[in-house]
């Protein structure tokens, strides 16, 4: 059969690769599999289910949960089959926002993840006009179970699912995916069963993974990333596994042992910190063979181009010492597909020196969302590149260095916004992403920064503050940072030092560790940060250089507003809550040096 909607996907997979665990979640300690024939039967019901309680074709559901879970996948094929919208949305938003699209989307009926997310939409129910029911996958007392909709299918008949189903056509809207946003109100984006398809077909071909092979998900399936790699997987025939917690990813890499997950440069980080901090704990042999390891990682080139006492060494290297992270992954991992902000090269390069490959790609909600990405195929990976273009997919550099893009996977529009629609694709129909980037060797798409994020100084000197945040957190004692500086004399910066690390540090000098807000406010700590930033400060001009800097005590959340759930900095916030250090940066003219 020929994939042409979001639906028709499972259907495939129980053609040509029908599984046993097509998705399993742990419930009270065991794994709880559901193969690919139970996975359709309770769609079907479901199905069938929500069409008793008069869901017609465009009506909009929501999807809130604060875990990745099977009933979570039976409920979204379920509304698309018959025609209906569904609108996935982050537990973490606040309750403004929840407001905001829960109203502008029109949703009529809400499933929810728990008792918690329960409690938090019923707080808001009388303010949404057109909400009739919230529906929890947990038992929740009081509360309506997704299972009476399941039931209630399994009486109803599947003939009027099969009208429904023959009704909807790959160019209808399949989903509405409000962007958190770094700024501003949330956008509605509009994504058709041929967009999200398009990039799940086009994204299959990219990754060493087949039928035979196990994913780990626990990033938000409410993300379009996830979401869309969810949906490759299944394409594939991959048997997708859920952590239960973000807190239990190590203890369920080892039970799982996937071969391929996705995750966020922020989690690869911790990853690696982690690691590093845990080679500082080792002593006499092991000790130097774990730096000698992590050095060779450091220098790694791909295609043999360091020689062939390198590649020696790195087989050596990978014996052991890098085999013990590959077992901390759970021993299987051919691949790791990272996304949603910029990647350190370092990282990129050191973990496939260690035989797990990141392949980093790139692309946003408005694109379903890859535009691009490295791939396991010859000469299909450059560090520091976001790899090659997906098939179909077209870029090109604007003047002032925008990415401008066009393919199948591009949005149909943002929902009820056709002012915001028509500024952010030209009439000539490419997509204004607002990243700056550049084509390497003709193949290779590089990211340099977000346009919105470049800002100027007041000697009219332009600064891109990620290339530098992203240098500066390659130190072991930073863990968060912004640059700052618009219209000021020269660029700053905002650091939240790497507790964890740094702490060991102190202990190692016989200083005091009781409190966060001692430890940045010691001047030996302040002169060490000093010394890892003079270190960046040789990579770029004199212009982009960090003269000053503040430590602050504690990492930026998202339950304080400061990152978007996909961890990105949420800038105006940061500034927002650090305004007092920002007017003691620039009111006191005191050098760094």
């Amino acid at each position: 059969m020929e994939v042409q909607r979001l639906f028709d996907i499972p259907y495939y997979q129980l053609e040509n690769f029908p599984k046993q665990d097509a998705f399993c979640t742990k419930v009270n300690g065991q794994w709880v599999k559901t193969s690919t024939a139970e996975f359709i039967e309770q769609v079907n019901y479901v199905s069938a289910g929500l069409i008793q309680l008069g869901i017609q074709k465009g009506d909009k559901v929501g999807l809130v949960s604060s875990n990745n879970r099977t009933e979570w996948n039976i409920v979204d094929i379920a509304i698309l089959q018959i025609g209906a919208i569904d609108v996935p949305v982050y537990p973490t938003i606040t309750e403004a926002d929840n407001k905001f699209i829960f109203n502008d989307a029109e949703v009529k009926f809400c499933f929810v993840s728990d008792s918690e997310l329960s409690a938090k939409i019923n707080n808001i129910k009388d303010e949404i006009p057109s909400l009739n029911e919230i529906y929890t996958f947990d038992t929740v007392e009081g509360a309506k179970s997704w299972k009476e909709i399941l039931e209630a299918g399994k009486t109803a008949g599947n003939d009027t699912v099969q009208e429904r189903k023959s009704d909807v056509e790959e160019q209808d809207l399949a989903t509405l995916i409000y962007t958190s946003g770094t700024t501003g109100t949330p956008k509605g984006v509009m994504l058709s069963h041929k967009n999200i398809v398009s990039n799940a077909k086009a994204c299959n071909p990219m990754l060493p993974i087949d039928e035979h092979s196990r994913a780990l998900s626990f990033l938000p399936a409410c993300h379009i990333y996830e979401r869309m790699m969810h949906y490759m997987f299944m394409y594939i025939g991959v048997s997708i596994y859920f952590a239960e917690t973000l807190d239990t990813i190590g203890e369920n890499l080892k039970e799982v042992k996937p071969h391929g997950f996705t995750a966020v440069p922020r989690l690869l980080e911790k990853v690696y910190d982690s690691i590093v901090n845990k080679g500082k704990e080792l002593t006499g042999i092991k000790k130097k063979l774990f730096f000698w390891a992590l050095d060779l990682g450091h220098r790694y080139e791909l295609n043999g181009a360091n020689g062939w006492w390198y590649e020696l060494q790195l087989a050596l290297a990978r014996k052991i010492i890098f085999i013990k992270w590959k077992e901390g992954l759970g021993g299987n991992v051919g691949v790791i597909a990272s996304g949603s902000a910029a990647l350190q090269p370092r990282l990129a390069r050191v973990f496939t020196a260690a035989g797990i490959p990141i392949m980093e790609g790139y692309g946003l909600t408005e694109t379903s969302p890859v535009v691009s990405v490295n791939s396991y195929h010859p000469n299909g990976v450059m560090f520091g590149t976001v790899g090659k273009l997906l098939r179909d997919v077209e870029v090109k550099i604007a003047e002032d260095g925008e990415i401008l893009i066009k393919g199948p996977c591009l949005m149909m529009g943002y929902y009820k916004r056709d002012d915001l629609t028509k500024k952010a694709i030209d009439e000539d129909g490419w997509f204004h992403s607002g990243d700056i980037g550049e084509m390497v060797n003709g193949e290779f798409l590089k990211i340099t920064d977000r346009k919105k994020e470049i800002f100027k100084t007041s000697g009219g000197k332009y600064v891109a503050p990620q290339v530098i945040e992203n240098k500066l957190k390659q130190s072991f004692f930073i863990e968060q940072v912004i640059v700052i500086g618009e219209y000021q004399k020269h660029p700053a910066a905002l650091i939240v030092p790497s507790f964890e690390f740094l702490k060991k540090w102190c202990v190692d000098l016989g200083m005091d560790t009781e409190s966060n807000k001692e430890i940045i406010k010691d001047e030996i700590v302040i002169h060490k940060i000093k010394e890892e930033v003079h270190k960046i400060n040789k990579e770029f001009g004199s212009w982009e250089q960090i003269k000053k800097f503040e430590l602050l005590d504690r990492e930026w959340t998202v339950e304080d507003g400061e990152l978007t759930p996909t961890l990105k900095l949420k800038r105006k916030n940061i500034l927002n809550n650090n305004r007092a250090l920002f007017n003691k940066i620039y009111e006191l003219e005191e050098p760094l040096n």
